[in-house]
């Protein structure tokens, strides 16, 4: 499958060392140890496509990995790590913005939050700086097996009615890189993205998804 065949083609540290713009890309947002590079790895089916690690702020540029014909899955910096020099949160909020304003090929995003940590501020200014494109969001909530399926559910549905309000295009779910939840329709939210129509797949565009642990 398409999302199987990525490989490593570049890394960005700003707006002059993006490729290209052109073709289609996904992009991967969070912040720092959200499970950012897990959920990669897991809609992917590679065990070490995107670098996971213990300690947050690892993800310090715009990681390029491409899957041929012009697409591209993008692992953009992670954000809100306070170990990382104000100068170079500045320089990454800079490039993060500007990318996901004005970026022709950028068909939509994909945004990863923990699940027991979700819309940050950090995270709602980087909807606020999507929402004008009208671009699809998918909301991942990761680490939904850290919580009790009641937890969750409520998370789940705490997190769609303050989208529903504030960026009403988004799609909500929950996802677990452990347990394996939410992979496939991940997967096939960002291969709709990817595909001749470079749109999401139709049940996409009919609400939120509400899926709960079993």
């Amino acid at each position: 499958m398409m999302l199987e065949r990525a490989q490593f083609q570049i890394g960005a540290a700003d707006w002059s060392q993006l490729p290209p713009d052109r073709g289609r890309e996904v992009a991967f947002a969070g912040r720092s140890n959200a499970g950012k590079s897990s959920a990669i790895n897991a809609i992917t089916n590679r065990r070490r496509l995107a670098f996971v690690s213990k300690a947050p702020g690892r993800t310090q540029q715009a990681n390029f990995y491409t899957l041929g014909a012009g697409r591209y899955l993008v692992d953009l910096p992670g954000y809100g790590y306070a170990r990382v020099a104000p100068e170079l949160q500045q320089r990454w909020a800079r490039m993060l913005s500007a990318y996901l304003q004005n970026r022709a090929a950028l068909r939509g995003l994909v945004l990863v939050m923990d699940v027991r940590r979700p819309l940050t501020p950090l995270d709602r200014a980087l909807l606020d700086w999507f929402a004008p494109t009208a671009k699809p969001v998918l909301a991942l909530l990761t680490k939904a097996d850290k919580l009790s399926r009641q937890q969750a559910a409520r998370q789940l549905h705490a997190v769609c009615a303050a989208l529903e309000r504030s960026y009403p295009g988004a799609r909500t779910m929950l996802f677990s890189a452990v347990s394996r939840l939410g992979v496939e329709e991940a997967h096939g939210f960002v291969a709709g993205l990817l595909g001749g129509q470079g749109e999401a797949p139709a049940e996409y565009n009919s609400g939120a998804q509400r899926k709960a642990p079993g």
